[in-house]
């Protein structure tokens, strides 16, 4: 009898999983804003060599994600794209607020087509864009829901351009994709981030959106109510960390904390 419970445990013991098995399965899923791309798959890349831990990425709309998160969507952490997403969830008490913190900056800029023969546009008020477009259509993230879309119909309007350009807008469902607009010549002009322009080399930068004009870009991160993920702190610290800062300044983000290591 004791042979066979001797026997029953060693084969026990090799069918358990190793403590080691166990963190190569471990995960964090990250609901990100399309402008982040770039930057946060060379993130997640430098979190898994050091961690071991994989990160599982889904970029959109920061107003897609939220939505998503709200109907019972499954991530870890969320990145928004403003300020007003992120309320909108902390309202719902989606998120846990004590892990909330405004980790990035970015800046509007106007973007053409790489072949195009634009001068540098000066942005000041009273720009006449709708005719700088021509014949042609300008290329934003939806002006109603998207951040990027948001900061760009408030700059618009700040500047006098609103009415006259409203009717020329082509409307994408995320910057990313207006980005693409213009990098494809389907648009005119474009209305971007910064980072995102710098990362797609069929574009341009042909005038920048001056501060005031706009509120502040402002990237918010936090941890979901519903984060099961033991390794989603330990992510969030990996955000906040010099090697994150490095990495988002390469692709052109401020960061706007100090770095916790």
């Amino acid at each position: 009898m004791a042979i066979r419970l001797v026997a029953l445990l060693t084969f026990v013991l090799v069918l358990a999983p190793t403590p080691q098995g166990a963190a190569a399965q471990e995960h964090v899923t990250v609901f990100a804003a399309a402008s982040l791309k770039n930057a946060l798959d060379d993130i997640d890349s430098a979190f898994a060599r050091a961690s071991g831990i994989k990160v599982v990425a889904s970029y959109a709309a920061s107003s897609a994600l939220a939505r998503q998160i709200e109907q019972g969507a499954p991530a870890d952490v969320f990145i928004s794209a403003d300020l007003q997403w992120m309320d909108y969830l902390a309202e719902k008490r989606l998120i846990k607020t004590d892990t909330r913190v405004n980790l990035l900056g970015n800046r509007l800029v106007l973007i053409a087509p790489a072949a195009s023969k634009m001068d540098r546009v000066s942005l000041d008020k009273g720009v006449d864009l709708a005719r700088l477009a021509g014949d042609g259509r300008i290329a934003v993230a939806d002006v109603k829901a998207v951040p990027a879309g948001r900061y760009a119909k408030a700059a618009l309007e700040k500047l006098g351009a609103w009415a006259a350009v409203e009717p020329k807008l082509a409307q994408a469902e995320n910057v990313r994709a207006a980005l693409a607009f213009v990098a494809r010549g389907e648009t005119a002009i474009g209305i971007v981030y910064e980072t995102d322009a710098k990362i797609e080399p069929k574009t341009r930068i042909v005038g920048v959106f001056p501060e005031g004009s706009y509120p502040s870009v402002t990237y918010p991160v936090a941890l979901t109510t519903d984060s099961r993920s033991p390794a989603a702190r330990r992510y969030l610290d990996f955000l906040r960390s010099v090697t994150a800062k490095a990495i988002f300044e390469k692709y052109g983000f401020t960061f706007l904390i100090r770095p916790v290591s």
